[in-house]
């Protein structure tokens, strides 16, 4: 049957991570009766959102991407700007080793929106990598979040907006009435077989000695690996691309991690390890997010690695098939 869209429709999300959670945010402003269902606590230590880098990077993801991701990001950076106007959009840099220089040129020629830095530019930007890089690629527009401050920041604003959140309660999107948006992720395998987990993995570490405004990726044929800071002096170090569905990490993850840590610069060396972690991101055979409509339910899903750069967009798109039936052809299907 239809999806329901009568403006008096209650409206259920599945799933509080960052997908469900500007769903729900989004149409509970648009002044709908929305409830938010998450099946772990408030803290989210289990969800896929709880471990992400929280790089807003369109332009950078275009080196593996395919361009809709870059499309649909470039999108959600305008929301990310008007919901949150403090994220700090100081750009990405992405630096390489010399011997590495082959992996670098590939990624400056698979991209756009980048500015070529000599090494004085890139200590005149980062003044903490003075000396240890050649040359550099600057994406200006590029942001970051952190995490599981925007996902908290998100719920509170729901809950101002009119919303409801429950936690510690799991739902079947059948035994729900009403428009039925489903953002369980690896959980909504029983309605999407296709799914599978592709690990992540990430260092969280703390460090006096190296100071960053930016993101800085640098590059390695084998462990290209980025740096996040974070604020009281930590950084994030992530992240792998593995497809298995273990959750652990792995001694040699965490040993390449360090070491690429390492090579950006030797202070980190010294600093003091917070915390390991893996999140498994849900992901289609082709890697790409798609709007499942039919049977009286929405399923957004897909989001691979590109969940807090896409889900803004992702959401409006929802907000608009569900207010006045616009389909977005790139993402939007119906089953």
């Amino acid at each position: 049957m239809p999806v329901d869209l009568r403006t008096n429709a209650p409206i259920s999300v599945i799933g509080a991570g960052i997908a469900g959670a500007w769903q729900a945010l989004m149409l509970a402003r648009a002044g709908r009766d929305v409830t938010l269902y998450e099946s772990g606590d408030s803290e989210m230590t289990q969800a896929t959102s709880h471990w992400a880098g929280g790089m807003l990077a369109p332009w950078c993801e275009a080196e593996s991407a395919e361009p809709v991701i870059s499309r649909i990001g470039m999108r959600s950076l305008d929301i990310w700007r008007e919901e949150f106007p403090e994220t700090p959009f100081n750009g990405s840099l992405v630096v390489s080793h010399p011997r590495d220089r082959a992996d670098y040129e590939r990624f400056a020629k698979l991209t756009t929106g980048h500015q070529r830095l000599d090494a004085k530019g890139i200590a005149e930007l980062e003044p903490a990598l003075e000396g240890r890089f050649r040359e550099g690629l600057f994406f200006a527009d590029e942001g970051h979040v952190e995490p599981r401050v925007v996902l908290a920041k998100l719920h509170e604003r729901l809950i101002a907006a009119g919303g409801t959140i429950h936690f510690m309660s799991a739902q079947n999107p059948d035994e729900l009435d009403g428009v039925v948006i489903d953002c369980r992720g690896l959980s909504a395998r029983d309605a999407a077989p296709e799914l599978r987990g592709v690990k992540g993995e990430m260092i969280v570490i703390e460090s006096k000695d190296v100071q960053l405004s930016r993101p800085v990726r640098l590059m390695h044929p084998r462990w290209p690996v980025y740096v996040i800071p974070r604020p009281d002096n930590v950084f994030m170090v992530g992240a792998t691309t593995i497809e298995s569905e273990d959750e652990g990490v792995s001694v040699r993850s965490a040993l390449e991690l360090l070491t690429a840590a390492y090579a950006l610069h030797p202070a980190f060396g010294e600093a003091r390890i917070l915390e390991f972690g893996s999140g498994l991101r849900p992901a289609f055979p082709d890697n790409l997010p798609r709007i499942a409509l039919g049977n009286g339910r929405i399923a957004v899903n897909g989001l691979y690695r590109h969940g807090f750069l896409l889900s803004p967009a992702l959401a409006e798109m929802t907000l608009a098939y569900v207010q006045r039936g616009v389909i977005n052809n790139e993402v939007m299907q119906c089953v």
